[in-house]
């Protein structure tokens, strides 16, 4: 029964975090600020330094929308990351019995990275994640689960016709219910951190930074 820890959007933060021992560490993206080559390099250093120290068996990780470099040059940035465990875009991996899929799309979100319109080109991303998933890792959240923002007035960029200060993806939550994997770990909302068991998937929002970008929140640890 592997011990999974959870952590998300650490924005370059990642050395001032005190992770708990487990077996495998997901980490859910924004990997960085603006994901250029520097940041991208301390990221693939330190979990290439987790590894060979033994702290975790596996590290398996997606983007997020600060995450530009694996949008622009993804030649580039795939190639730096060889060493640093298991980096899945639109993809999977199985690890320990278990089998990850990791996607890093969201609803449009100003002009960040990794950005789809709602609606068809999202659940066409969603359509994707295959049935026998174990563990589905996204950066942004499903509709109404860990998704809630501080702003409750709507702005052009809030989807129409959605309870005002939820965010998530009701795209994303539908092919949730569907392939009913035993977890689901994402980010993207600093301040709907926290867990939550719905059915057979436990929610987990992993999001490291508060709402003020301080690396506040502790990694979330379950066993599967």
């Amino acid at each position: 029964m592997p011990r999974i820890v959870a952590i998300s959007d650490t924005h370059g933060l990642h050395k001032k975090l005190k992770l708990p021992d487990g077996d495998i560490l997901v980490h859910s993206g924004d990997i960085s600020m603006r994901g250029d080559i520097d940041e991208v390099q301390r990221f693939v250093d330190w979990v290439d330094t987790l590894l060979n120290k033994g702290k975790y068996k596996d590290v398996v990780w997606i983007c997020g929308n600060h995450d530009f470099l694996f949008e622009e040059n993804p030649t580039l940035a795939r190639d730096m990351v060889k060493v640093a465990g298991h980096y899945l875009q639109d993809s999977s991996v199985t690890v320990q019995g278990l089998k990850f899929y990791g996607s890093p799309w969201q609803p449009e979100f100003y002009d960040w990275a990794f950005n789809l319109p709602r609606g068809n080109a999202l659940k066409i991303m969603w359509d994707k994640i295959p049935t026998d998933t174990d563990v589905l890792i996204t950066h942004g959240p499903p509709y109404l689960i860990q998704d809630d923002i501080f702003r409750k007035t709507r702005t052009k960029y809030d989807p129409v016709g959605l309870v005002p200060g939820h965010v998530g993806c009701w795209d994303l939550a539908k092919a949730v219910e569907r392939i009913k994997p035993k977890a689901h770990i994402f980010g993207h909302i600093h301040e709907a951190y926290g867990e939550v068991k719905v059915g057979d998937t436990l929610y987990v929002n992993a999001s490291t930074c508060t709402y003020s970008y301080d690396p506040e929140n502790e990694p979330i640890v379950f066993d599967l």
